[in-house]
Protein backbone atom coordinates (compact mmCIF):
# COMPACT_ATOMS: atom_id res chain seq x y z
CA UNK A 1 0.00 0.00 0.00
CA UNK A 2 1.28 3.11 -1.02
CA UNK A 3 -0.07 6.55 0.72
CA UNK A 4 0.70 10.02 2.18
CA UNK A 5 2.08 10.63 5.77
CA UNK A 6 0.15 13.17 8.05
CA UNK A 7 1.73 15.85 9.54
CA UNK A 8 2.94 13.95 13.12
CA UNK A 9 4.11 11.09 10.99
CA UNK A 10 6.20 14.10 9.01
CA UNK A 11 7.46 15.39 12.03
CA UNK A 12 8.15 12.45 13.59
CA UNK A 13 10.37 10.92 10.57
CA UNK A 14 12.19 14.58 10.48
CA UNK A 15 13.25 14.76 14.03
CA UNK A 16 14.36 10.78 14.28
CA UNK A 17 16.67 10.96 11.06
CA UNK A 18 20.20 12.66 11.36
CA UNK A 19 20.98 12.86 7.38
CA UNK A 20 18.98 14.12 4.79
CA UNK A 21 19.52 15.57 1.15
CA UNK A 22 19.38 19.50 0.23
CA UNK A 23 18.70 20.00 -3.56
CA UNK A 24 19.49 23.84 -5.02
CA UNK A 25 19.29 25.26 -8.51
CA UNK A 26 20.98 28.44 -9.70
CA UNK A 27 22.26 29.34 -12.76
CA UNK A 28 20.78 26.80 -14.64
CA UNK A 29 22.31 23.83 -12.51
CA UNK A 30 20.69 21.67 -9.83
CA UNK A 31 22.66 19.99 -6.88
CA UNK A 32 22.06 17.65 -4.43
CA UNK A 33 24.29 16.67 -2.05
CA UNK A 34 23.52 14.73 1.77
CA UNK A 35 24.18 16.78 5.36
CA UNK A 36 23.43 16.25 8.66
CA UNK A 37 21.00 18.04 10.20
CA UNK A 38 18.81 18.53 12.80
CA UNK A 39 14.92 19.45 12.57
CA UNK A 40 14.06 22.26 15.49
CA UNK A 41 11.30 24.99 15.19
CA UNK A 42 9.61 24.44 12.12
CA UNK A 43 13.34 24.51 10.58
CA UNK A 44 16.15 22.11 9.27
CA UNK A 45 19.38 23.14 11.12
CA UNK A 46 23.00 22.33 9.33
CA UNK A 47 26.67 23.62 8.92
CA UNK A 48 28.94 23.56 6.25
CA UNK A 49 32.00 24.76 4.67
CA UNK A 50 31.89 27.71 2.16
CA UNK A 51 31.85 25.60 -1.19
CA UNK A 52 29.51 24.89 -4.15
CA UNK A 53 26.43 24.03 -2.03
CA UNK A 54 26.43 27.62 -0.38
CA UNK A 55 27.10 29.71 -3.41
CA UNK A 56 24.22 28.29 -5.00
CA UNK A 57 21.87 28.88 -1.99
CA UNK A 58 22.71 32.30 -1.52
CA UNK A 59 22.30 32.79 -4.91
CA UNK A 60 18.64 31.22 -5.11
CA UNK A 61 17.85 30.71 -0.98
CA UNK A 62 14.92 28.57 -2.50
CA UNK A 63 15.51 24.74 -1.80
CA UNK A 64 13.96 21.74 -1.38
CA UNK A 65 14.84 19.04 1.29
CA UNK A 66 14.48 15.27 1.55
CA UNK A 67 14.59 12.31 4.17
CA UNK A 68 13.73 9.23 3.56
CA UNK A 69 14.23 5.81 5.77
CA UNK A 70 14.18 2.66 3.65
CA UNK A 71 13.48 -0.74 5.26
CA UNK A 72 13.37 -2.35 2.11
CA UNK A 73 12.12 -1.52 -1.36
CA UNK A 74 8.29 -2.71 -0.51
CA UNK A 75 8.45 -0.37 3.05
CA UNK A 76 9.80 3.00 3.27
CA UNK A 77 8.66 6.59 4.41
CA UNK A 78 10.25 9.72 2.39
CA UNK A 79 9.61 13.51 3.26
CA UNK A 80 10.32 16.41 1.12
CA UNK A 81 10.03 20.16 2.35
CA UNK A 82 9.97 23.26 0.26
CA UNK A 83 11.79 25.96 1.89
CA UNK A 84 13.71 28.77 2.30
CA UNK A 85 17.78 29.16 3.31
CA UNK A 86 18.78 31.46 5.76
CA UNK A 87 22.54 31.84 7.14
CA UNK A 88 22.87 31.92 11.37
CA UNK A 89 25.53 33.95 12.59
CA UNK A 90 26.72 34.90 16.05
CA UNK A 91 24.70 33.19 19.08
CA UNK A 92 21.93 32.01 17.26
CA UNK A 93 24.46 29.99 15.03
CA UNK A 94 26.50 28.98 18.13
CA UNK A 95 23.24 27.78 19.76
CA UNK A 96 22.35 25.92 16.63
CA UNK A 97 25.97 24.36 16.19
CA UNK A 98 25.51 23.17 19.86
CA UNK A 99 22.19 21.66 18.83
CA UNK A 100 23.44 20.02 16.14
CA UNK A 101 26.14 18.48 17.65
CA UNK A 102 23.91 17.01 20.55
CA UNK A 103 21.67 15.50 17.73
CA UNK A 104 24.62 13.87 15.65
CA UNK A 105 27.00 13.21 18.31
CA UNK A 106 25.66 9.61 19.25
CA UNK A 107 25.99 8.30 15.47
CA UNK A 108 29.45 10.17 14.42
CA UNK A 109 31.91 8.08 13.35
CA UNK A 110 34.70 10.49 12.05
CA UNK A 111 36.04 14.02 13.12
CA UNK A 112 34.23 15.59 9.78
CA UNK A 113 30.79 14.71 11.17
CA UNK A 114 31.06 17.15 14.00
CA UNK A 115 31.15 21.05 14.24
CA UNK A 116 34.60 21.04 16.77
CA UNK A 117 34.64 24.95 16.44
CA UNK A 118 34.27 26.75 19.77
CA UNK A 119 32.21 24.34 21.52
CA UNK A 120 34.45 22.92 24.07
CA UNK A 121 33.96 26.78 25.57
CA UNK A 122 29.99 28.33 26.44
CA UNK A 123 29.59 31.43 24.20
CA UNK A 124 33.07 31.20 22.32
CA UNK A 125 32.96 33.18 19.40
CA UNK A 126 32.77 30.88 15.84
CA UNK A 127 36.38 30.52 14.78
CA UNK A 128 36.52 32.59 11.00
CA UNK A 129 39.03 31.49 9.48
CA UNK A 130 37.65 27.90 9.12
CA UNK A 131 34.69 29.17 6.55
CA UNK A 132 32.03 27.46 8.60
CA UNK A 133 28.35 28.27 7.68
CA UNK A 134 25.99 27.36 9.77
CA UNK A 135 22.60 27.69 8.07
CA UNK A 136 18.82 27.13 8.78
CA UNK A 137 16.21 26.33 5.91
CA UNK A 138 12.69 27.49 7.02
CA UNK A 139 9.91 25.61 6.38
CA UNK A 140 6.98 26.48 3.94
CA UNK A 141 5.96 23.13 2.91
CA UNK A 142 6.23 19.50 3.96
CA UNK A 143 4.83 16.42 2.10
CA UNK A 144 5.64 12.81 3.15
CA UNK A 145 4.82 9.50 1.19
CA UNK A 146 5.58 6.26 2.17
CA UNK A 147 4.39 2.43 1.34
CA UNK A 148 3.84 -0.78 3.24
CA UNK A 149 4.10 -3.72 2.06
CA UNK A 150 0.69 -5.87 3.47
CA UNK A 151 1.27 -8.95 5.51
Amino acid sequence: MIGSLNNAQIDHLLRSEVVGRIGCHAEGHTYVVPVTYVYANNSIVAHTREGLKVAMMRANPEVCFEVDRIDNLANWQSVIIQGTYHELTGRKAEGALQELVNRVHPFSSSETSLPRHGLDRPHAPIDPTLKMVVFEIKVKEKTGRFEKMSE
